[in-house]
């Protein structure tokens, strides 16, 4: 038996041994410092107070996400900005956990619906916005390095899927080339800028329907001109979780096989009220994107949130809190991060089909059923040794 596996591990050099690579587990927790100023506390499971940056390393977290508005002081108060960011991103290096900067170029919240210039540049031409973009980006993360902080990851703006920074870089304006061109010029500002300060730092290009596939948005992006280092995905499942779940691991397997680059999901949740559903539909989003060649992590959006918290601009512009925290009533984890509590490496996929080879020899899965090595797709065991075949 162990001479027929040693063969087999001859024969399927894609596939024994693979190096295995970080599967990061994260979370965006922008909203702790507001929340703490508000006299909100975080306990470990034993009920414990703990610094929450600290609270998720120990639960396994390795990574969390930070949003960054430039100048959100005056019509919303001084919450991230450089100031608050600097002191949450001191928190996670104190941590020991990967930091990942999430620049929306605006004094809000940018998304589809809205991507707002700052006030400050309303009545800049659009080279003096390309130069404001770059002077932003290197601002905030000449601050972070001057500290001994350098992210991992920079976001060049927050769910662009229409563009950024409207009118003047929002696509879909019924000129497409001024559409494209312009939003990529502005991005590709934010890209420069960003390897001027950290040359090894992972530029993000964020998508907010993961599950929609949108590898042409990125082909489009690139042929257009625009640069990238990784695609950053948005996948809140709704009441279909599981089909969506599966759409999503079939688009990050195309984007990747497409852009050979890693992709993330820099943003996901659940409703929290049914906290057992929350745990089996986050469970079910990691077991198949781990799975996925080219996926390099999950991120849940503001977990720590509960009762019913709101932030202040939330009340004054009467919406409704979030209903997507992970935290319990008691300000404890809740079992929706059940998930993200495991942190062991992924392992490497092989490049593609094509390498592989047609020997056929028996495998098993992680049932310790025999599987043919041939047809199989997904984990399997080979001399003790998982692998992944797609």
């Amino acid at each position: 038996m162990k001479r027929t596996l040693l063969s087999l591990i001859v024969a399927l050099t894609t596939i024994a041994p693979l190096a295995a690579q970080t599967f990061y587990s994260g979370a965006d927790v922008s909203w702790c410092s507001e929340m703490e100023a508000d006299g909100k506390k975080f306990y470990n499971t034993n009920g414990s107070e703990t610094e929450l940056m600290q609270l998720l390393h120990d639960g396994g977290m390795n990574a969390i996400r930070l949003r960054v508005w430039v100048n959100p002081e005056s019509a919303y108060g001084a919450w991230s900005d450089k100031a608050d960011v600097l002191a949450k991103a001191q928190r996670v290096k104190a941590a020991g956990m990967e930091l990942m900067i999430d620049l929306h170029y605006s004094d809000f919240f940018a998304d589809p619906s809205r991507q707002d210039k700052p006030a400050a540049w309303a009545a800049y031409s659009f080279d003096q916005l390309k130069q404001a973009v770059a002077d932003h980006t290197r601002d905030i993360l000449q601050a972070l390095k001057s500290e001994g902080i350098e992210p991992r990851w920079v976001q060049v703006g927050n769910e662009t899927t229409n563009g950024m920074l409207w009118p003047d870089g929002k696509l879909w304006n019924g000129t497409a080339d001024k559409g494209w061109g312009n939003y990529v010029a502005l991005s590709n500002a934010g890209y420069d800028a960003v390897k001027s300060v950290l040359p090894d730092a992972q530029v993000i290009v964020h998508h907010d329907k993961g599950a929609n596939d949108p590898t042409w948005f990125y082909t489009d992006f690139k042929n257009a001109g625009g640069k990238l280092d990784a695609i950053g995905l948005s996948h809140y499942p709704e009441s279909n979780w599981a089909s969506e779940n599966t759409a999503l691991a079939t688009a990050v397997r195309n984007m990747y096989s497409t852009h050979k680059v890693p992709v993330l999901i820099v943003e996901t949740g659940y409703a929290a009220s049914n906290e057992q559903l929350a745990s089996q539909v986050m469970t079910d989003l990691f077991t198949k994107l781990r799975a996925v060649q080219g996926c390099a992590g999950i991120f849940y959006w503001e977990p720590q949130l509960y009762g019913w918290w709101r932030p202040a601009y939330y009340v004054k512009l009467n919406w409704q809190a979030y209903n997507k925290g992970a935290f319990a009533s008691t300000g404890r984890p809740g079992k929706a991060l059940d998930a993200f509590w495991s942190t062991e490496d992924a392992v490497e996929a092989p490049a593609a089909d094509s390498d592989r080879t047609s020997a056929q020899a028996t495998c098993y899965d992680l049932s310790g059923r025999p599987v043919d090595t041939a047809t199989h797709r997904g984990i399997m065991v080979v001399d003790g040794q998982k692998a992944v075949a797609h």
